[in-house]
């Protein structure tokens, strides 16, 4: 069976986590292959509001196993904390829930290490989430890094220890004034690390393998989004690791041949969290007004996200780059009730009208060419088919597929995993 993906396809912040849920009753198993905690996964159903970080959002299904990828970094004090956050409703997450032997461990060096290396940039920062995600892949490229697997060895201490050293002595370099109890982090960091061997530790890649030989169905999860990317986001205001479809090949030990199904998840608008280009922001009371319909806060950091009009420049070359098979289109609530909506068609880049994404996205350099279209009135959210939607979205939606040559497979009217149409 071949492995279908989940990806956003904006910077993050698209509804992933409430579809991967809807979806998860088709999949026996669900699994992460990128980021860490800096990424939240926002499921909402039976009047409950659950965020996830570190673990699949197939959690919550009881038939659904839970796979931790190679690609993965996890962070056992937040891990720990995100177990105990399941306890209250009866899950067995100790046959649920596995985890690659290959997957990095964020020590809590980690984190200082990110918080002097951000306060040392100064007005020049990328808005880091501060979780230890950027230092733990540095280890993990530069061959130092500690894996799940080296958990189960007796002198795993003995190199936490060393490595600890090291970073230690990094933050000194940096000159900054970060004020830290290394003592007390590392008492939470052991006790949390015997929560974690708790768990059952995999060689995640063979699993895979057999269970796709078994015919067993996968879906692989996605966090952040694709203008995130290391190598294809808005670098340098980007995530440390790949967020595309490529990323789930490696992230996974799953090979490109084996990929299936590619749903790329978008919002009816964009926003964006931290710093780093976005040439549709909003900067009136209708960016306001997105904001506070759309409760626009980051999952994990609580930061207010900037929201602007759809940038289909942006979401055609996330498309290409993903190799998109089938769109969902999440928020389509939130526009209801504006008058005039637009779409950013095309970029004026440096005098000239270009439809492709190009290097430097930077306002100085770049301007949005706009497509109006007219809004509409109705509340989405009581909505349970698509026989309902106004004229004004049906046109909308009808423009995104002609314009992005792939269909649009689900409508999100609501954050209730219920207030999900299938087109």
């Amino acid at each position: 069976m071949a492995v279908d993906l989940l990806l956003g396809l904006q910077w993050g912040d698209e509804g992933k986590g409430k579809i991967v849920d809807v979806l998860t009753a088709n999949y026996n198993i669900i699994a992460r292959f990128q980021g860490g905690p800096n990424a939240g996964h926002t499921l909402e159903f039976d009047g409950i509001k659950h965020v996830l970080r570190t673990i699949p959002s197939g959690i919550f299904h009881k038939d659904s196993t839970n796979v931790i990828g190679n690609g993965v970094v996890i962070d056992p004090v937040v891990f720990a904390k995100e177990l105990e956050g399941l306890d209250q409703f009866d899950i067995d997450y100790k046959s649920k829930l596995i985890i690659s032997r290959k997957a990095h461990v964020i020590l809590p060096t980690h984190r200082l290490l990110d918080a002097a290396s951000e306060a040392s940039k100064g007005k020049a920062k990328i808005g880091s989430t501060l979780k230890g995600i950027g230092p733990t892949y540095m280890d993990k490229t530069g061959r130092n890094g500690i894996r799940v697997g080296d958990l189960e060895l007796s002198d795993w201490k003995e190199k936490y220890r060393s490595l600890a050293n090291k970073h230690e002595a990094m933050i000194e370099f940096y000159n900054v004034d970060i004020q830290y109890n290394l003592k007390e982090m590392e008492e939470e960091f052991f006790e949390a690390v015997e929560v974690l061997k708790s768990l059952q530790f995999i060689d995640s890649e063979e699993y895979l393998y057999q269970a796709q030989k078994s015919g067993k169905t996968i879906l692989a999860e996605g966090a952040q989004g694709s203008l995130l990317d290391i190598d294809f986001g808005t670098y340098p205001f980007v995530t440390s690791s790949n967020t595309t479809a490529a990323g789930a090949c490696t992230g996974l030990g799953v090979a490109p041949n084996q990929i299936g199904e590619v749903y790329g998840i978008f919002k009816a608008y964009t926003t964006r969290v931290g710093s780093g280009p976005f040439p549709t922001e909003l900067f009136d009371s209708v960016g306001d007004d997105m904001a506070r319909i759309g409760h626009e806060f980051g999952a994990v950091t609580g930061r207010a996200r900037r929201c602007g009009w759809l940038d289909l420049v942006a979401l055609k070359y996330a498309c290409q780059v993903n190799g998109v098979t089938k769109l969902m289109m999440m928020k389509g609530d939130v526009l209801s009730g504006f008058k005039t909506l637009k779409i950013c068609t095309a970029y004026k880049y440096k005098g000239e009208k270009i439809t492709h994404l190009p290097y430097n996205i930077e306002p100085e350099n770049l301007e949005p060419v706009y497509s109006e279209f007219k809004g509409w009135k109705e509340d989405l959210t009581k909505m349970t088919d698509k026989s309902q939607f106004p004229k004004e979205l049906n046109e909308y939606i009808a423009f995104l597929e002609k314009e992005l040559e792939i269909p649009i497979h689900v409508v999100s009217v609501g954050p209730d995993r219920k207030q999900t149409i299938f087109m």
